[in-house]
């Protein structure tokens, strides 16, 4: 059976990308809204960027008010910033967030309504052309034609999707990534395995994509424990660049399963990052999913042990939970969420999963039931 598979338009990767796309960058357009975070601009990074576009003659405008994950308001008010400057291309320049933000902000450009109005919804009309430089490994929005955004009114994370947002030109480029803080480091390293693993086991899994994954994989277990001991680990910061890229080239491909679904929900409603909601997640939806495809998480585990099908994707499944560990991924209740609050919304959470359309990829059926079980086994630990 035929599988579509695509990709950015054009990728740098690799030390010095930026330099290196600088020439294409700026030849999409003559004025660019730059969409990121005030910390890009604190560490030096901004100017890296601004310095390429006032050399080659290419107005801009920033946006830095991204902090946290992106909200529709957020965008609104990226949208408006866009209009009042004669803007006509974007540059997304951070984490997943300005990431995720620029592409939404470009949906609006061309799309009328409001960003609820394309919720679950496949993005039509062409945006304007975009840059997407990330500044974590982990994400993969650069690589992606999907966006999360926070509905306010109605805390749910909304999931805009269509070829459309895909990024015209990707820049991979790790010396963006050698500041990131520790636990930053582990949230989007955990989001990146996060990734991998879903597209791989996924109903959507291609021929194509498990290459793609099973090289995150192996990359992500032999170099996220290295760069979490050791932040100033360059080749430890390419080969987590490398992976992230890989895994976003996955998801874009082959969807996710459970773990996000049941990720976004805690994410809105209880304000824990993605890639940390996640990794919180990973060992128990796992575990529940394993027997649907024993010799897809085998295959994975063989890189970790040997022996039969069952045994050697339990013995990965386990080796998810060590690595998170390693990370040191707190529990709900030591990220300081309240037990007695999150179990008046597990049936509106569970729902809301469901509803997202990624558990219905896993390779195994799973109820509102099976999501309710997995939420209040979080509090078992």
């Amino acid at each position: 059976m035929a599988a579509k598979f695509t990709i950015p338009g054009t990728t740098y990767i690799g030390d010095g990308a930026l330099a290196a796309a600088g020439s294409d960058i700026c030849a999409l357009g003559t004025k660019a809204l730059i969409v990121t975070g005030q910390s890009m601009i604190k560490q030096g990074f901004m100017k890296v960027l601004t310095d390429i576009l006032e050399q080659n003659g290419v107005g801009y405008v920033i946006d830095s008010k991204i902090s946290g994950e992106p909200t529709d308001v957020m965008i609104e008010e990226g949208l408006l910033l866009y209009q009042e400057n004669a803007c006509d291309f974007i540059i997304g320049f951070g984490g997943g967030s300005p990431l995720d933000s620029a592409k939404a902000i470009g949906a609006m450009v061309t799309n009328p309504g409001k960003i609820s109005d394309y919720n679950g919804k496949v993005i039509q009309n062409p945006i304007p052309s975009l840059a997407a430089i990330p500044s974590t490994a982990g994400t993969g929005s650069e690589v992606t034609q999907f966006t999360i955004i926070s509905d306010t009114k109605n805390q749910i994370k909304m999931l805009l999707k269509g070829s459309v947002l895909l990024p015209d030109i990707a820049v991979v480029d790790p010396q963006f990534t050698m500041s990131t803080p520790k636990s930053v480091t582990a949230a989007t390293g955990l989001d990146a395995l996060t990734h991998a693993v879903e597209a791989y086991t996924s109903k959507k899994a291609t021929a194509q994509t498990d290459l793609y994954a099973v090289s995150a994989v192996k990359k992500i277990f032999t170099y996220l424990p290295r760069v979490y001991a050791d932040g100033s680990d360059k080749e430890a910061r390419e080969a987590m660049s490398a992976a992230a890229y890989e895994a976003g080239i996955c998801i874009n491909n082959s969807s996710v399963t459970i773990v996000h679904g049941m990720s976004r929900p805690i994410g809105v409603l209880f304000h824990v990052p993605h890639g940390l909601s996640n990794a919180m997640l990973l060992k128990d939806c796992l575990e529940f999913a394993a027997d649907g495809t024993y010799e897809r998480f085998a295959a994975l585990g063989r890189a970790v042990s040997s022996g039969s099908d069952e045994t050697a994707a339990k013995k990965f499944i386990e080796a998810l939970g060590e690595i998170c560990k390693i990370c040191e991924v707190p529990t709900l209740e030591e990220y300081g969420v309240d037990r007695e609050e999150f179990f008046k919304v597990i049936g509106k959470m569970a729902q809301d999963a469901y509803d997202s359309g990624s558990p219905g990829n896993t390779r195994k059926a799973v109820t509102i039931e099976d999501m309710e079980m997995i939420y209040r086994k979080l509090w078992e630990k």
